[in-house]
Protein backbone atom coordinates (compact mmCIF):
# COMPACT_ATOMS: atom_id res chain seq x y z
CA UNK A 1 0.00 0.00 0.00
CA UNK A 2 1.28 3.47 -0.55
CA UNK A 3 1.29 5.73 2.20
CA UNK A 4 -0.36 9.60 2.08
CA UNK A 5 2.37 11.68 1.49
CA UNK A 6 3.40 13.79 4.14
CA UNK A 7 5.53 17.05 3.66
CA UNK A 8 8.51 17.25 6.23
CA UNK A 9 11.70 19.17 6.89
CA UNK A 10 15.07 17.75 6.17
CA UNK A 11 18.51 19.23 6.90
CA UNK A 12 19.65 20.43 3.38
CA UNK A 13 23.46 19.99 2.51
CA UNK A 14 25.69 23.15 1.99
CA UNK A 15 25.29 24.29 -1.32
CA UNK A 16 28.57 25.25 -3.33
CA UNK A 17 26.61 26.18 -6.55
CA UNK A 18 27.30 25.96 -10.28
CA UNK A 19 30.97 27.14 -10.01
CA UNK A 20 31.61 24.90 -7.88
CA UNK A 21 29.93 22.04 -10.32
CA UNK A 22 31.84 23.36 -13.21
CA UNK A 23 34.94 23.17 -11.81
CA UNK A 24 34.34 19.40 -10.61
CA UNK A 25 32.79 18.35 -14.35
CA UNK A 26 36.34 19.94 -15.28
CA UNK A 27 38.33 18.00 -13.25
CA UNK A 28 36.97 14.79 -13.89
CA UNK A 29 36.70 16.12 -18.00
CA UNK A 30 40.92 16.08 -17.41
CA UNK A 31 40.65 12.88 -15.35
CA UNK A 32 38.97 10.88 -18.20
CA UNK A 33 40.88 12.60 -20.90
CA UNK A 34 42.47 10.00 -23.73
CA UNK A 35 45.74 8.23 -22.02
CA UNK A 36 48.08 10.03 -24.22
CA UNK A 37 46.88 13.14 -23.50
CA UNK A 38 48.92 13.55 -20.11
CA UNK A 39 52.26 11.56 -19.10
CA UNK A 40 52.23 9.79 -15.76
CA UNK A 41 53.45 12.50 -13.67
CA UNK A 42 50.63 14.97 -15.16
CA UNK A 43 47.78 12.50 -14.26
CA UNK A 44 49.24 11.57 -11.14
CA UNK A 45 48.91 15.52 -10.36
CA UNK A 46 45.22 15.70 -11.33
CA UNK A 47 44.32 12.40 -9.69
CA UNK A 48 45.31 14.48 -6.50
CA UNK A 49 43.60 17.78 -7.43
CA UNK A 50 40.66 15.89 -7.88
CA UNK A 51 41.30 14.20 -4.81
CA UNK A 52 42.16 16.67 -2.76
CA UNK A 53 39.19 18.76 -4.09
CA UNK A 54 36.45 16.62 -3.16
CA UNK A 55 38.10 16.03 0.50
CA UNK A 56 38.02 19.91 1.02
CA UNK A 57 34.62 20.16 -0.31
CA UNK A 58 32.65 17.04 0.32
CA UNK A 59 29.47 18.41 -0.56
CA UNK A 60 29.92 18.74 -4.42
CA UNK A 61 28.99 15.10 -4.14
CA UNK A 62 25.96 15.54 -2.80
CA UNK A 63 24.85 18.20 -4.61
CA UNK A 64 25.77 16.46 -7.92
CA UNK A 65 24.02 13.52 -6.84
CA UNK A 66 20.49 15.40 -6.13
CA UNK A 67 21.04 17.07 -9.32
CA UNK A 68 21.33 13.73 -10.99
CA UNK A 69 18.37 12.54 -8.86
CA UNK A 70 16.53 15.80 -10.53
CA UNK A 71 17.93 15.24 -13.96
CA UNK A 72 16.20 11.17 -13.55
CA UNK A 73 12.84 12.30 -12.23
CA UNK A 74 12.42 14.92 -14.50
CA UNK A 75 13.33 12.10 -18.03
CA UNK A 76 10.95 9.51 -15.74
CA UNK A 77 7.86 12.03 -15.62
CA UNK A 78 8.08 13.30 -18.90
CA UNK A 79 8.15 9.14 -20.15
CA UNK A 80 4.93 8.79 -17.57
CA UNK A 81 3.56 12.04 -19.71
CA UNK A 82 3.93 10.35 -23.22
CA UNK A 83 3.04 6.31 -21.83
CA UNK A 84 -0.33 8.55 -20.68
CA UNK A 85 -1.06 10.28 -23.82
CA UNK A 86 -0.56 7.29 -25.96
CA UNK A 87 -2.59 5.29 -23.29
CA UNK A 88 -5.39 7.94 -22.78
CA UNK A 89 -8.30 5.28 -24.44
CA UNK A 90 -7.45 2.85 -22.72
CA UNK A 91 -7.22 4.52 -19.24
CA UNK A 92 -10.16 6.41 -19.84
CA UNK A 93 -12.36 3.21 -21.10
CA UNK A 94 -14.91 1.93 -19.11
CA UNK A 95 -18.34 -0.37 -19.82
CA UNK A 96 -21.27 1.84 -19.90
CA UNK A 97 -22.79 2.84 -16.79
CA UNK A 98 -19.54 2.04 -14.89
CA UNK A 99 -17.92 5.53 -14.57
CA UNK A 100 -18.57 7.37 -11.41
CA UNK A 101 -20.02 11.29 -11.74
CA UNK A 102 -21.16 12.40 -15.05
CA UNK A 103 -20.77 10.13 -18.23
CA UNK A 104 -19.28 12.55 -20.32
CA UNK A 105 -17.56 14.47 -17.79
CA UNK A 106 -15.51 17.07 -18.86
CA UNK A 107 -12.17 15.57 -16.99
CA UNK A 108 -11.86 11.89 -16.41
CA UNK A 109 -10.06 11.09 -13.45
CA UNK A 110 -8.39 7.25 -13.09
CA UNK A 111 -8.15 5.48 -9.73
CA UNK A 112 -6.15 2.05 -9.60
CA UNK A 113 -7.26 0.60 -6.53
CA UNK A 114 -7.05 -2.52 -4.06
CA UNK A 115 -10.16 -3.75 -2.35
CA UNK A 116 -8.02 -4.83 0.73
CA UNK A 117 -6.08 -1.37 0.71
CA UNK A 118 -6.44 0.57 3.85
CA UNK A 119 -5.21 3.62 2.18
CA UNK A 120 -7.79 3.05 -0.79
CA UNK A 121 -11.04 2.74 1.87
CA UNK A 122 -10.13 5.88 3.58
CA UNK A 123 -9.69 7.59 0.06
CA UNK A 124 -13.14 6.49 -0.78
CA UNK A 125 -14.21 9.59 1.28
CA UNK A 126 -12.21 11.97 -1.23
CA UNK A 127 -13.77 10.94 -3.92
CA UNK A 128 -17.43 11.08 -2.75
CA UNK A 129 -16.18 14.39 -1.93
CA UNK A 130 -15.05 15.22 -5.57
CA UNK A 131 -18.21 13.83 -6.72
CA UNK A 132 -20.83 15.88 -4.81
CA UNK A 133 -18.91 18.86 -5.34
CA UNK A 134 -18.22 18.99 -9.27
CA UNK A 135 -20.64 17.29 -11.66
CA UNK A 136 -18.16 17.76 -14.43
CA UNK A 137 -15.71 15.24 -12.84
CA UNK A 138 -15.87 11.19 -14.47
CA UNK A 139 -14.67 8.64 -12.25
CA UNK A 140 -12.81 5.65 -14.15
CA UNK A 141 -11.84 2.74 -11.23
CA UNK A 142 -9.25 0.58 -12.59
CA UNK A 143 -8.48 -2.65 -10.28
CA UNK A 144 -5.22 -3.63 -9.90
CA UNK A 145 -5.20 -6.35 -6.79
CA UNK A 146 -1.45 -6.13 -5.78
CA UNK A 147 -2.10 -7.54 -2.32
CA UNK A 148 -2.42 -11.14 -2.57
CA UNK A 149 -4.83 -13.96 -3.80
CA UNK A 150 -7.73 -13.03 -2.05
CA UNK A 151 -7.67 -9.10 -3.50
CA UNK A 152 -7.45 -11.17 -7.14
CA UNK A 153 -9.85 -13.38 -5.94
CA UNK A 154 -12.35 -9.91 -4.86
CA UNK A 155 -11.68 -7.82 -8.25
CA UNK A 156 -12.55 -11.03 -9.95
CA UNK A 157 -16.09 -11.21 -8.55
CA UNK A 158 -16.11 -7.20 -8.64
CA UNK A 159 -15.34 -7.59 -12.65
CA UNK A 160 -17.70 -10.33 -13.15
CA UNK A 161 -20.52 -8.68 -10.99
CA UNK A 162 -19.98 -5.51 -13.44
CA UNK A 163 -20.44 -7.56 -16.55
CA UNK A 164 -23.49 -8.58 -15.66
CA UNK A 165 -25.23 -5.50 -13.52
CA UNK A 166 -23.27 -2.89 -14.67
CA UNK A 167 -25.77 0.18 -13.14
CA UNK A 168 -25.01 -1.31 -9.47
CA UNK A 169 -21.11 -1.50 -9.98
CA UNK A 170 -20.36 1.92 -8.09
CA UNK A 171 -22.26 0.71 -5.47
CA UNK A 172 -21.18 -2.49 -5.21
CA UNK A 173 -17.78 -0.84 -5.42
CA UNK A 174 -18.23 1.20 -2.36
CA UNK A 175 -19.99 -1.36 -0.46
CA UNK A 176 -17.04 -4.06 -1.00
CA UNK A 177 -14.28 -1.62 -0.45
CA UNK A 178 -16.47 -0.50 3.08
CA UNK A 179 -15.77 -3.85 4.29
CA UNK A 180 -13.83 -4.13 7.36
CA UNK A 181 -12.35 -7.74 7.52
CA UNK A 182 -10.82 -8.73 4.54
CA UNK A 183 -11.80 -8.43 1.26
CA UNK A 184 -12.06 -12.34 -0.71
CA UNK A 185 -13.99 -14.27 -2.90
CA UNK A 186 -16.89 -15.19 -0.23
CA UNK A 187 -17.23 -11.58 1.17
CA UNK A 188 -17.40 -10.23 -2.70
CA UNK A 189 -20.58 -13.42 -3.49
CA UNK A 190 -22.05 -11.90 -0.24
CA UNK A 191 -21.55 -8.23 -1.19
CA UNK A 192 -22.64 -9.23 -4.83
CA UNK A 193 -26.09 -11.25 -3.57
CA UNK A 194 -27.30 -8.46 -1.31
CA UNK A 195 -27.41 -6.43 -5.14
CA UNK A 196 -29.77 -9.66 -6.13
CA UNK A 197 -27.28 -10.97 -8.12
CA UNK A 198 -26.51 -14.55 -7.09
CA UNK A 199 -23.04 -16.36 -7.01
CA UNK A 200 -24.29 -19.51 -9.22
CA UNK A 201 -24.83 -16.25 -12.10
CA UNK A 202 -20.85 -14.89 -10.93
CA UNK A 203 -18.54 -17.94 -10.43
CA UNK A 204 -18.71 -19.43 -14.37
CA UNK A 205 -17.43 -15.84 -15.08
CA UNK A 206 -14.56 -15.73 -12.42
CA UNK A 207 -11.94 -17.24 -14.44
CA UNK A 208 -13.85 -16.31 -18.22
CA UNK A 209 -11.69 -14.75 -20.54
CA UNK A 210 -13.70 -11.39 -20.36
CA UNK A 211 -12.53 -11.00 -16.65
CA UNK A 212 -8.81 -12.16 -17.43
CA UNK A 213 -8.78 -9.56 -19.93
CA UNK A 214 -9.63 -6.65 -18.09
CA UNK A 215 -7.14 -7.83 -15.21
CA UNK A 216 -4.15 -7.91 -17.85
CA UNK A 217 -5.55 -4.37 -19.19
CA UNK A 218 -5.42 -2.48 -15.87
CA UNK A 219 -2.08 -4.36 -14.52
CA UNK A 220 -0.30 -3.52 -17.93
CA UNK A 221 -1.57 0.06 -17.92
CA UNK A 222 -0.35 -0.13 -14.13
CA UNK A 223 3.41 -1.34 -14.95
CA UNK A 224 3.81 0.83 -18.29
CA UNK A 225 2.98 3.55 -15.39
CA UNK A 226 5.08 2.42 -13.16
CA UNK A 227 2.54 2.36 -10.58
CA UNK A 228 3.82 0.65 -7.66
CA UNK A 229 1.29 0.92 -4.98
CA UNK A 230 -2.59 2.03 -4.46
CA UNK A 231 -4.59 4.38 -4.93
CA UNK A 232 -2.81 6.06 -7.54
CA UNK A 233 -4.82 8.33 -9.92
CA UNK A 234 -3.72 9.26 -13.28
CA UNK A 235 -5.44 12.58 -13.69
CA UNK A 236 -4.68 14.93 -17.05
CA UNK A 237 -0.77 14.08 -18.25
CA UNK A 238 -0.24 13.16 -14.11
CA UNK A 239 0.20 10.14 -12.08
CA UNK A 240 -0.21 11.10 -8.39
CA UNK A 241 0.65 7.65 -6.17
CA UNK A 242 -0.84 8.33 -2.33
CA UNK A 243 -3.84 9.12 -0.70
CA UNK A 244 -3.56 12.61 -1.42
CA UNK A 245 -6.93 13.72 -0.35
CA UNK A 246 -10.10 15.54 -2.44
CA UNK A 247 -8.64 18.86 -2.09
CA UNK A 248 -4.79 18.22 -3.90
CA UNK A 249 -7.19 15.94 -6.33
CA UNK A 250 -9.46 18.87 -7.00
CA UNK A 251 -6.26 21.22 -7.33
CA UNK A 252 -4.78 19.19 -10.48
CA UNK A 253 -8.48 19.02 -11.84
CA UNK A 254 -9.12 22.78 -11.84
CA UNK A 255 -5.43 22.67 -13.99
CA UNK A 256 -6.64 20.10 -16.21
CA UNK A 257 -10.28 22.78 -16.84
CA UNK A 258 -7.60 25.73 -17.11
CA UNK A 259 -4.49 24.57 -18.72
CA UNK A 260 -4.96 21.16 -20.31
CA UNK A 261 -2.55 19.87 -17.06
CA UNK A 262 -2.26 18.98 -13.81
CA UNK A 263 0.50 21.35 -13.10
CA UNK A 264 -0.27 24.95 -14.67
Amino acid sequence: MTAPIQQGSRLRPARLGTRGLLMLAGLLTLVNAPAKAFDDAQTRDIEGIVRNYLITHPEVLIEAMQALETKRVSEENDTRRSTIESSRDALHATPDGTALGAANGDVTLVEFFDYNCGYCKRAASDMDVLLESDKKLRVVLKEIPVLGPASEAASRVSLAFRSVKPESYAAFQRKLLASRAQVDEARALEVAESFGVEAKTLKPLLQGSAVQAELAQANGLAMALGINGTPSYVVGDELVAGAVGADALAGKIANVRQCGRANC
